[in-house]
């Protein structure tokens, strides 16, 4: 292996890793303030940002897209998914929402068929039962103490694989910094319907108040955590190639776990860690028998 494939690799695993730190961030507001206020404010956050580096690097014109309600779409699938996640996140363990998070490369292989005509392999079948047996095997002792609150993280891995699918349908439409500012941009509307909706729904947890400095602070620590995080696993991805990254996204479960039973004392039951395995094995299996092409990460 090159040192540069070596780099490569130890700046994906810092960038992965790095997402994992700002999701158990995002569990330490719980109790505090509204999930769906805190999905909201670090988007405002994080499109004020983007927008500011797009408008100094790329000027005024880089902010009319091509296709906008392309663009519309992948706003409403981001924020949709992180509206998903962040709520589960306040109320599962953090190695739960994360194992369940990693059945999304299992959607996508399977909505690209439908959606994109792309050819649906056999091996996309057998890894998507062998995911759904995963997805039953954490989900199941969750359903019997949430309820449907449960199936968030599995409502969040699907938005997510939808956003994938569009990124895929707008490549080429403009720089990555403008196809990031497009996305958060046009996934502010649903945040604040979604924020305003949760507050006049009469549920004491979603009502919103006035952030206090540490609920603004952590918001913006889980913006740029999450930047950082992806401009790593970019630079990552140039030395060393998508083929040899793409497996180092599953570090971001052995931080959440670690970071889970650390911060909050949360330790997966075996059932979980069964669960993730399988999900995890089922995600490796898709790798090994696809085409190398580029690599998307999370962007909540």
């Amino acid at each position: 292996m090159h040192q540069s494939e070596r780099s490569g690799i130890l700046l994906a695993l810092a960038g992965f890793a790095l997402l994992s730190i700002g999701d158990a961030v995002v569990k330490t507001m719980a109790g505090e303030f509204s999930p769906l206020g805190a999905a909201a404010l670090r988007f405002v956050i994080g499109a004020i940002g983007v927008s500011l580096l797009l408008r100094m690097n790329e000027g005024p014109a880089a902010f009319r897209p091509k296709s906008p309600w392309l663009q519309a779409a992948r706003g409403f699938c981001l924020a949709a998914a992180s509206l998903c996640f962040f709520s589960a996140v306040f109320v599962m363990p953090l190695a739960t929402v994360m194992a369940i998070a990693f059945v999304a490369p299992i959607i996508v292989a399977l909505l690209s068929g439908p959606l994109l005509g792309e050819k649906v392999r056999s091996a996309t079948w057998i890894a998507s039962f062998a995911a759904l047996g995963g997805v039953a095997l954490v989900l199941r002792p969750n359903l019997v103490e949430l309820g449907w609150v449960a199936l968030l993280p599995l409502g969040s891995a699907l938005f997510f694989a939808l956003m994938i699918i569009a990124n895929r349908a707008s490549a080429g439409q403009g720089s990555a910094l403008s196809m990031q500012a497009f996305m958060q941009i046009a996934a502010l509307p649903l945040l604040a319907v979604a924020a305003l909706g949760g507050h006049f729904s009469g549920a004491d947890s979603l009502v919103l108040t006035l952030p206090d400095w540490t609920v603004l602070a952590r918001c913006t620590l889980i913006a740029l955590t999450a930047s950082t995080a992806h401009w790593l696993v970019y630079l990552g991805t140039q030395r060393a190639g998508a083929a040899t990254i793409a497996p180092m996204t599953y570090v971001q479960m052995l931080v959440a776990t670690l970071m889970g039973w650390w911060w909050f004392g949360d330790v997966p039951d075996l059932a979980t860690l069964a669960g993730a395995a399988v999900i995890i094995g089922a995600g490796l299996l898709l790798w090994w028998t696809t085409p190398r092409e580029p690599l998307s990460v999370r962007t909540d």
